[in-house]
């Protein structure tokens, strides 16, 4: 009888749990044989209706939840006074609380659904469904968050299932999965364009966008958005008033308005990380927090926001009617900004930190509209000549809303196209762009992406993150290097050392003297850029042929060289190639650069990584065997 491994053991990519599915689309796919680019864009069809269905379903709840506990509830218990509006948040903590006892979790997010896309295990089974009635409670029931993060969930769930009951390789596992965010946040904010930039740019971190891809991806945001329309409506997030460019003054002001957007999302991000310490007990002032249960915590976060919505009920729930009233110039006193500023930061902190269930791009929204309403008051306020040639506070807390927004996700082009699509105002583009690359710009200087690792990428292992990064410090270069590189005379002409490299088939080869001292690098690209220079010019004179034939390997190689130590991390000499997008490296002896002891190539350190990855779980394998 074959055992299977620990269920906390198993990997996201075990077999399906639907077998006779499986099977039987298997069997279907391969009556037909069909191209594997049909079965990718038939899927991405597929993935894109059933988000586009489980968003609308999914705001149908919300609103469901939301005439029960605020119209319905409220309507029996509001003749007590008052004060009976904390019990609403109060009460769906209570259930939220109860969901967590009975479920313990709520699935993967969907920082985990990536990781998994990327080779990393996951030992939390996928339970869309749960979450979404878990989000629909928080969000109906006023919890201070947004319904866009569990709907980006809904499509990236719908993704990966699909790909783990097909069984696809892990690259189309990531495309699927990139496809599914994007039809979620498309459905969510009938946001159809922010949707592909967003699963390009955060999820899938495609920098150099393959058409496939887009091709994938933007059909699944596509139906997704239209049934959303269908069952939503295809009216804008937002009706806004008619922007005006007062002055090209404003710029400058834009600017200071990114500036403070980046501190705004700074704060942001540090708050809810710091309310998730204070539940988990993790702070010494609030160390008893974490000895209560998890499923009581949402019943204290739902106190909390049930007593602030008793001075400020602007603060409850998605608030997009506050952030409307802004956009359409409702009087707001500045220091009611402030408040509302400070105070749904707060709330927005103790609800995630507490365990209810939504999203954060809602409530970066309202901040970043809220400041920029505060900013042009600020600004007016202190130089009134200057706010004679500003434009409206609306037009401040547009800008606001997608510059907070991009700094808290670190995804520019996603805010500034959701925008573009919820406003539909092309007018605020210019200074929306100015806004939110300085803002990116700043917090990336502030407070660099830890999570970001560029020279796994460099050398296509972007999949071996988290502990496994540690080995490009851990490694040498010794252990990386080809101790017998190909060398070439400096004096020899370019088409005997082409003859030499191709029939050796090396890419690289380093450039010696008589001495035999390294004097240059010479790769395959810099000969071929010789030689096609020779076939553009065949009608010149045949004096200039005969120079460029008679071109020596000293006349084309590169002799300004960066070079690589016998005794330096892996990742130190990675850095190197990246300041000069390099490919090889030679490795000399520190105190005479030309005393040759190898070459460091990016091929050879991919491998060097993979072998280490492989012993380790080689030892990992025995040690457990033993014990």
């Amino acid at each position: 009888m074959t055992l299977l491994p620990p269920k906390e053991l198993r990997k996201v990519t075990e077999p399906p749990a639907f077998p006779s599915l499986s099977t039987r689309l298997a069997r279907l796919i391969n009556r037909f044989q069909p191209s594997l680019e049909t079965v990718v864009l038939l899927l991405a069809i597929l993935i894109g209706g059933g988000t586009g269905m489980g968003v609308v379903t999914f705001h149908y709840l919300i609103q469901l939840i939301h005439d029960l506990m605020l119209e319905d509830l409220m309507g029996v218990i509001g003749v007590w006074g008052a004060w009976t509006l904390a019990c609403v948040p109060i009460f769906g903590g209570l259930i939220v609380g109860l969901m967590r006892w009975r479920t313990q979790d709520f699935g993967p997010g969907l920082a985990s659904l990536i990781a998994a896309s990327q080779g990393k295990e996951i030992k939390q089974p996928l339970r869309p469904v749960t979450k979404m009635l878990a989000a629909s409670v928080s969000l109906g029931s006023g919890a201070s968050l947004g319904p866009e993060g569990p709907s980006v969930e809904i499509g990236a769930n719908f993704g990966m299932l699909l790909s783990l009951v097909l069984q696809v390789s892990q690259e189309q596992q990531r495309l699927l999965l990139g496809a599914g965010a994007a039809a979620g946040l498309a459905a969510g904010f009938n946001a159809p364009i922010a949707g592909v930039f967003f699963a390009l740019e955060v999820v899938m971190g495609v920098t150099s966008f393959a058409t496939s891809a887009v091709s994938v991806v933007l059909l699944a945001a596509v139906v997704a958005a239209l049934i959303a329309q269908i069952g939503l409506g295809a009216q804008p997030a937002f009706a806004l008033p008619v922007y005006q460019v007062r002055s090209p003054l404003e710029l400058p002001i834009y600017l200071g308005l990114g500036l403070g957007a980046s501190l705004v999302a700074l704060t942001y991000k540090e708050s809810i990380r710091l309310a998730k310490a204070c539940f988990a007990g993790q702070v010494p002032v609030l160390a008893f927090l974490g000895r209560i249960p998890k499923y009581i915590h949402p019943i204290i976060g739902g106190a909390i926001v049930g007593v602030t919505a008793l001075y400020y009920p602007q603060i409850l729930g998605i608030g997009y009617g506050t952030v409307q009233a802004m956009l359409q110039d409702v009087e707001f006193s500045l220091p009611l900004l402030v408040v509302l500023l400070l105070l749904k930061l707060l709330m927005t902190a103790i609800s995630s930190g507490s365990g209810f269930v939504g999203g954060l791009f809602a409530p970066a929204m309202f901040l970043g509209a809220s400041f920029g309403s505060a900013y042009a008051k600020i600004v007016a306020l202190i130089s009134p000549s200057i706010g004679a040639q500003m434009a409206a506070p609306p037009a401040y807390a547009m800008v606001g809303m997608a510059a907070v927004l991009a700094a808290s996700v670190r995804a520019p082009l996603t805010a500034i196209i959701m925008l573009f699509e919820l406003t539909r105002d092309y007018r605020i583009v210019l200074p929306l762009m100015a806004a939110v690359g300085l803002s990116v710009w700043l917090i990336e200087r502030i407070k660099p992406n830890s999570n970001s690792n560029s020279n796994l990428q460099q050398i296509g292992l972007s999949e071996l993150k988290d502990e496994k990064t540690e080995m490009l410090q851990r490694i040498l270069v010794k252990d990386a290097i080809l101790t017998c590189p190909k060398k070439l005379a400096a004096t020899i002409g370019v088409l005997e050392a082409a003859k030499e490299m191709i029939r050796d088939r090396c890419h690289n080869a380093l450039v010696i003297n008589e001495a035999e001292q390294l004097v240059g690098i010479i790769s395959l690209e810099d000969i071929n850029r010789t030689l096609r220079l020779g076939q553009n010019y065949q009608n010149l004179p045949i004096e200039i042929h005969s120079d460029l034939a008679g071109k020596s390997l000293l006349d084309i190689c590169t002799t300004e060289i960066l070079y690589a130590w016998m005794d330096e991390p892996l990742s130190e000499a990675l850095d190197r190639m990246a300041l000069r997008g390099l490919h090889q490296l030679p490795v000399v002896e520190r105190d005479n650069h030309e005393r040759i002891l190898g070459l460091l190539e990016k091929e050879q350190i991919a491998l060097t990584c993979s072998l280490a990855v492989t012993n380790q779980a080689i030892h990992q394998y025995l040690s457990m065997q033993l014990l």
